[in-house]
């Protein structure tokens, strides 16, 4: 079998496994069947299905443990798949972990350079959120537009260039996230305004770790709210 078959079969079997586990046929917390079972089940070899635990694993959906097997840690929201292909998943959040590494760094550089006119421009982005937000709208270009907001701050034109040469990908993602919210109790939203909240004020009392630290903890939770369990079970 050549590679190219093989990964595309592992993807097949990556989405299979991922219904099963969103509809609750292997619910969070039990042991998936063996490697050799999925197989004859999948009517695939067993490594095409390794390939494919290796991709739940990366996604943090499923914990291997040594010498008892495959478990389930969480399952995607059933809401997800309301607003986007299931297959999508894995692409989102490869983006949002790219994204906390970059916004991190991008925010600790804010808060090293920011100006006051940086402050204003942050603050007035904030501001069309949080009116967003109020109204109950999804705020996906309010949103982006604080961010990048953030991105100038840092004074490197390349952390706000591949922000917005990713724009798309990222607006998915942000979209995904925020209809999740807009579905739980208003908490959920407000938490998320404290989150940015807390960037800001890192950012304006020039505290670089801080920002990054709270940067990074924001992205992380808008990537964990597309999912019921957690890491930790």
């Amino acid at each position: 079998m050549s590679e190219t078959k093989r990964f595309l079969l592992a993807d097949q079997v990556y989405e299979q496994l991922l219904a099963k586990i969103l509809n609750e046929e292997f619910p969070v917390h039990s042991r998936l069947p063996a490697e050799e079972e999925l197989a004859q089940g999948f009517g695939v070899s067993r490594p095409v299905v390794r390939a494919a635990l290796s991709r739940l694993r990366d996604d943090e959906i499923i914990q291997s443990r040594r010498g008892s097997g495959s478990y389930v840690l969480r399952r995607p929201d059933r809401q997800v798949i309301s607003f986007a292909p299931l297959e999508s998943i894995s692409d989102v959040q490869r983006c949002y972990e790219f994204r906390a590494d970059v916004e991190g760094a991008a925010a600790a550089w804010a808060a090293r350079r920011r100006d006051e006119e940086d402050l204003a421009a942050m603050e007035k982005a904030y501001k069309v959120l949080e009116d967003a937000y109020t109204q109950r709208e999804l705020g996906v270009d309010a949103d982006q537009m604080l961010h990048i907001a953030i991105a100038r701050a840092s004074k490197n034109p390349f952390f706000s260039s591949v922000l917005e040469s990713l724009g798309d990908q990222i607006a998915f993602g942000v979209k995904l996230s925020r209809s999740l919210t807009m579905l739980d109790a208003p908490t959920r939203q407000e938490l998320v305004l404290r989150e940015h909240r807390a960037v800001l004020e890192a950012i304006r009392l020039k505290q670089p770790e801080v920002a990054q630290a709270t940067m990074r903890h924001h992205i992380t939770a808008a990537k964990e709210r597309m999912f019921v369990g957690t890491k930790d079970s």
